[in-house]
């Protein structure tokens, strides 16, 4: 197998996709391409970002009905197509972003990877589902894929860098070298180290993928059929439309978005927080999250979620259960007072990062409000009633108890 020795993460890379806002509902995507035949080559993709196919519409003649009447689309996505190198063209205007996404399907520019060029010689790759990142929410159903059609430029990904996501690693047996020149050294990039298609999640939740094939989003590759070498069984269609899909969901911000929708905690017994708890009080948080699925929120399924009460570092750390989006748990605080965090800070692969944070002050026990005796106490309190008690006999013998007169004698 062979792939271009242009694997570098910083090397031509034929897609980009990049959210530029945070908007979740359908939004402006700004296609860049280099030639506007795309709009031919790659219909199917693109066309499957502006049709809507509504799979629980229990009419199906209404339905086409509608969809021929009113343009119902599959994700509502708007589209503008414009040359890379358009003079005209710009992403922001008076500060205020122009679109919502952002696609580019052009290998030939190198305006923002300055002298670095793609030869445009590649084997053409069939990835087996195997090599997918384990994150259902990114690629979907891996089990039920089917092999994907790969032909461009490798990636190599900084392994220190948490962001990076392997979306898609190319087999144990790949290399990357020129296949026009002799292997003499050892090849800088082997196995799984290469990567076919790459993505970043930033802090503030921005998503990015790259892959080097464009052909990969191609019609030719989407309705390509595969058949293993010296295989008796029937080909079967590429998962690249399936594949391409997922992926284009998931930076678009249409799936794994995460929102707290309501945060309480009391004591246990009550309805509204207080002005500030006491030590060793027992507490009930709740919090409320919902997910963007489906083009709707519905309530988050997770089951782990966990809640963090610091005050430098954690004191109580707990699971919470979840009862249809609302993830409950008790817990007594800790004999220790200062000021607290009820913190909940959920990161998990193809979700967007879910941070919350409730600040409440633990106050330590009024005098009215310790026990009356404290049985760690008890040595002291028989030392200083057993003195008392001493002192007492000693007054009582001091004051009233009188030696008889001893006998003078005269002389």
């Amino acid at each position: 197998m062979a792939i271009s020795p242009n694997y570098s993460l910083l090397a031509v890379v034929s897609l980009i996709l990049l959210q530029i806002a945070s908007f979740i509902n359908a939004g402006k995507i700004l296609v860049l391409v280099d030639n506007l035949n795309v709009r031919e080559t790659h219909s199917v993709f693109l066309k499957s970002l502006k049709r809507y196919v509504r799979k629980y519409f229990p009419f199906f003649f209404y339905y086409f009905a509608l969809h021929n009447l009113f343009g119902f689309s599959e994700r509502g996505h708007q589209l503008t197509i414009k040359a890379a190198d358009d003079q005209t063209l710009a992403l922001t205007k008076h500060d205020e972003h122009l679109y919502d996404h952002l696609i580019i399907f052009a290998p030939g520019i190198d305006a923002l990877l300055n002298e670095l060029q793609d030869e445009g010689h590649h084997t053409t790759i069939v990835a087996d589902p195997s090599n997918f990142i384990s994150a259902p929410m990114i690629v979907g159903k891996i089990s039920q894929a089917n092999p994907i059609l790969f032909r461009g430029i490798a990636l190599t990904a900084d392994e220190t860098n948490q962001l990076c996501l392997k979306i898609l690693s190319a087999s144990t047996s790949a290399y990357s070298f020129n296949p026009h020149e002799k292997v003499e050294e050892y090849p800088g990039a082997v196995g799984r180290s290469i990567l076919l298609i790459g993505a970043i999640q930033a802090r503030n939740n921005a998503r990015v993928v790259l892959t080097g094939s464009i052909d990969m989003f191609s019609d030719a590759f989407i309705n390509a059929t595969v058949n293993k070498c010296d295989s008796t069984t029937k080909s079967q269609k590429s998962g690249n439309f399936e594949l391409v899909t997922e992926l284009s969901k998931w930076v678009f911000m249409e799936k794994g978005v995460l929102r707290v929708k309501n945060v309480s905690h009391h004591k246990v017994g009550e309805k509204n927080p207080p002005r500030e708890y006491t030590i060793l009080d027992d507490v009930e948080y709740m919090i409320e999250i919902e997910e963007f699925k489906h083009g709707k929120w519905e309530p988050f399924k997770g089951n782990d979620v966990q809640l963090e009460f610091t005050r430098i570092d954690p004191f109580v750390r707990t699971t919470l259960k979840n009862s249809n989006g609302k993830l409950k748990t008790q817990f007594k605080l800790p004999d220790v007072y200062g000021v607290f965090k009820f913190l909940v800070d959920y990161r998990r692969i193809g979700y967007t990062h879910l941070l919350d944070v409730q600040q409440v002050s633990v106050r330590p026990l009024q005098h009215t409000q310790y026990e009356r005796f404290i049985y760690s106490a008890y040595p002291y309190y028989v030392s200083a009633f057993s003195m008392m008690i001493g002192v007492v006999i000693f007054s009582c013998v001091f004051l009233y108890h009188k030696e008889p007169p001893k006998d003078v004698k005269k002389d």
